[in-house]
């Protein structure tokens, strides 16, 4: 999944991109309303880490561009970091379409859980564990297992599955998982991709009659959401 996390605090905004990348996501930074907006015009997050006061564009401004003129029309799930506490702030926030709301300052495990929370209603799931083609990953352990074995999978590849079992059944390109699981300093010309579905096809597969991550000529890869016959 690739986030964007907006602040005028540069060292706010370094650890939290920092510790969200431990988790595996793609992070990208921006450090003003304007530079956000910018980047979002051109890259579908999935969703964003905003601050509400920022010397240039107010983060309520903000809120309300990247819910009209989302890129793809893929609307990022927004998540407002801010100082500003009190009710009417918040409530300000949420009808402008933020979808959750952090004062600072906060824990970073309880921002880590409110971005699983929100990632998990654009897969459509309510719970911390996503399944589908008998493979279960926990979001909030991260974890993942396929029957009764554990796989053991690097951030990267954990990320790339959480993508796939988000859309399962669905043809992921490879141009798609640049723009979800990698960050913007990703080279779209390298094998990345193709290595990274290697690696992790491999270790899904290990043991198993089925394969579930089948390559879709010309398209690009698929999960399948049921055991093949």
């Amino acid at each position: 999944m690739r986030i964007l996390v907006v602040d005028d605090e540069v060292d706010l905004v370094e650890a939290v991109a920092r510790g969200l990348r431990r988790q595996g996501y793609a992070v990208d930074v921006a450090f003003g309303g304007e530079e956000a907006l910018e980047k979002a015009s051109y890259t579908p997050y999935d969703l964003v880490c905003l601050d509400l006061t920022m010397p240039d564009i107010d983060g309520l401004e903000v809120c309300v561009a990247l819910r009209e003129n989302p890129p793809e029309d893929l609307v990022p799930r927004i998540l407002m970091l801010t100082a500003r506490d009190t009710i009417e702030d918040r409530i300000a926030g949420l009808d402008v379409g933020a979808d959750d709301y952090l004062v600072k300052p906060f824990a970073f495990e309880e921002l880590a859980a409110r971005v699983r929370s929100l990632l998990r209603r654009n897969a459509g799931q309510g719970g911390a564990v996503l399944e589908a083609g008998g493979l279960a990953l926990d979001t909030a352990r991260h974890k993942v297992s396929r029957g009764n074995r554990d796989l053991s999978l690097t951030a990267k590849e954990f990320a790339v599955l959480h993508y796939f079992m988000s859309r399962p059944g669905e043809v992921v390109s490879q141009e798609d998982l640049l723009e979800h699981v990698w960050d913007e300093h990703a080279d779209p010309f390298t094998n990345t991709v193709r290595v990274t579905i290697g690696t992790l096809r491999k270790k899904i597969t290990e043991g198993e009659e089925n394969e579930l991550l089948e390559t879709v000529v010309g398209r690009g890869y698929r999960l399948l959401s049921n055991h093949p016959s």
